[in-house]
């Protein structure tokens, strides 16, 4: 499923460079629930940029569902990015004028969907997280980890082959934080939803099948 060759990520700040990811070898398989950990620098979010085409690497190879990344065009990486991949990030990033409901809708309305089918699906994939009572609230009107599972919604509602959770309890707190992770879990293990995920708390990583830790940009042994 997803399968990172010698990738490194070198940023630069002026004339300096700053290294995210020094030659990384890493295979995750279809159907996994991979936790990614360690210290903050160390590339955990670098890396979840590359799987999901945020951005290139700058050495390397990033393989995903058989097609390797740096040899789509710009259309086919946008299409990969709306299609193939949802990620979920600590900040929720839903739109505060639009419903939970017109929120998750979204990326099917960008692919295409008719607005009332998006709207259909939406509430589908709000319910399956729990959400089937806040379809019409704005963000603003629900909690952080309503927020939190609303965007949950909005991930997947296209069907991605990966999931892609960067931090996403790092503003939940303990309550919260074990109802999106319980999202996570049932997900991987009842719709074989692969998952990644990014976190520096042991009880988040905890979820997951499969625990990967970085150290310096590298898997650590």
């Amino acid at each position: 499923m997803i399968r990172l060759i010698g990738v490194s990520k070198i940023y630069r700040r002026g004339e300096v460079a700053v290294p995210a990811l020094r030659d990384l070898h890493l295979d995750i398989a279809a159907g996994e629930f991979v936790a990614v950990t360690g210290k903050s620098g160390c590339g955990k979010s670098t890396l979840l940029h590359l799987i999901g085409a945020l951005e290139p690497p700058t050495a390397g190879q990033v393989w995903v569902e058989g097609r390797e990344l740096g040899a789509l065009s710009d259309q086919e990486l946008t299409l990969f990015r709306r299609d193939r991949v949802g990620v979920v990030f600590q900040s929720f990033n839903l739109l505060p004028l639009l419903t939970l409901e017109e929120n998750a809708a979204l990326p099917r309305v960008l692919q295409g969907a008719p607005y009332e089918a998006a709207r259909q699906e939406a509430r589908r994939w709000l319910t399956e997280v729990g959400l089937e009572h806040r379809l019409s609230h704005k963000p603003h009107q629900v909690s952080g980890g309503e927020m939190q599972r609303a965007a949950v919604a909005r991930a997947l509602i296209n069907g991605p082959a990966v999931l892609l959770a960067d931090e996403p309890t790092g503003n939940l707190d303990s309550a919260a934080s074990a109802q999106v992770l319980e999202i996570f879990a049932r997900l991987n293990r009842d719709w074989g939803q692969t998952v990644v995920l990014v976190s520096h708390a042991p009880e988040a990583a905890a979820y997951a099948s499969r625990l990967v830790r970085l150290h310096d940009g590298r898997v650590a042994a």
